[in-house]
């Protein structure tokens, strides 16, 4: 999802192909196994099929792919079942080890009910071109007591789990997590690092990791946290440099869980956190396909971060003049588009008309 690109940093170039061949590489030495695109991230599924399905033995790695029916995906229950097909040929994979009904929320759970995707899945499974399903989740834990209940053959839950968001109000990591393991539902973790923000904290988040191991980096925090909850079956990493990757592989080759001593560590940085008021943006982009004009929301919500974490207001406003172009955040025509795609249940409206006031 977020692959090094051609032009480094937030370039919008095309995939790096021979980085993400490097990174691929560097991931099978240490032992790792597990590959999660989807049909919505543009360009990743033919990256993985040059980076690893034509250069590793089919046996050998898990590849996850995801299948996407809400409306600003598609608007058909052909075109949503024929995700499946897209991506394999895409990927050249043959099948998928794990397969994910992609955002399930209640704003797109009637289409996957509609369109039947639960039984769609079950028979490609029985096809044998999915091994496993499961589905991806941004709602909260009542909504995915019910879906669980209705659907107890799911085979694993996707969750964004995180030290941040563990007790945060709308996402609530913590109760979700709770509710997959009363189901008992093995759990693949997303945004162990909140979209690069916990890998980068403010400095007095920083600064207590550093007082407790100034040789740790801050994203080994946020990631042995998800990593050690029992009823984790893997954490994805976002990783978009060979750097974030050989960061990662240093502690997770030889992973520990983290001592008593050390949980007491992450309620301390979750404390220094809550005190600062920032925009809870993953940069997921969920927001920007449907925008009708092509606002670069994401990218606008960083700058304001920049503004509110270090209340440098000339710093905020050089990086808005050089933010990736597209209209500025008063072009919003407040359709309400993205704040329906967004995962996070932000009110992007009103902050998009808070980053005009203060950038422009």
């Amino acid at each position: 999802m977020r692959l090094p690109r051609i032009g480094g940093g937030n370039s919008e170039g095309p995939i790096d192909i021979e980085k993400t061949k490097a990174m691929v590489d560097a991931f099978f030495a240490a032992g790792g196994r597990y590959f999660d695109t989807a049909f919505i991230y543009e360009g990743s599924e033919e990256a993985a099929r040059q980076a690893l399905v034509e250069r590793y033995p089919r046996g050998s790695y898990y590849l996850a792919s995801k299948l996407n029916a809400a409306a600003w995906v598609t608007r058909s229950c052909e075109g949503a079942r024929g995700e499946l097909k897209t991506s394999l040929e895409r990927t050249g994979a043959g099948y998928f080890d794990f397969y994910l009904l992609h955002d399930v929320k209640k704003s797109s759970l009637p289409f996957y009910d509609e369109y039947r995707i639960w039984d769609y899945v079950k028979e490609m499974k029985a096809q044998g071109l999915v091994k496993h399903w499961g589905f991806s989740f941004h709602d909260g834990p009542e909504l995915l007591d019910e879906v669980l209940t209705k659907h107890p053959d799911t085979e694993f839950v996707q969750l964004q789990l995180n030290y941040s968001d563990w007790e945060d109000g709308t996402v609530r990591s913590r109760a979700n997590y709770e509710v997959a393991s009363k189901h008992d539902v093995p759990v693949v973790v997303m945004e162990p690092v909140k979209g690069g923000t916990l890998a980068n904290p403010p400095k007095q988040v920083e600064d207590i990791f550093k007082a407790a191991d100034p040789d740790a980096s801050c994203a080994s925090w946020a990631i042995r946290f998800a990593a050690s909850l029992p009823q984790v079956m893997v954490v994805l990493s976002g990783m978009s440099s060979e750097g974030q990757m050989a960061d990662n592989l240093s502690f997770m080759k030889d992973f520990k869980p983290l001592s008593e001593a050390e949980k007491e560590v992450i309620v301390k940085a979750r404390s220094a956190l809550l005190g600062i008021d920032r925009i809870g943006c993953t940069a997921c982009h969920y927001c920007t396909p449907g925008c009708p004009v092509g606002m670069h929301i994401p990218e606008i919500f960083s700058v304001m971060n920049v503004y509110r974490t270090y209340g440098d207001l000339d710093l905020a406003r050089h990086d808005y003049s050089w933010r990736p172009e597209g209209p500025l955040a008063s072009e919003c025509i407040q359709c309400g588009q993205c704040e329906e795609a967004c995962p996070q249940h932000l009110p992007v409206i009103s902050l998009l008309q808070e980053a005009a006031s203060k950038l422009e």
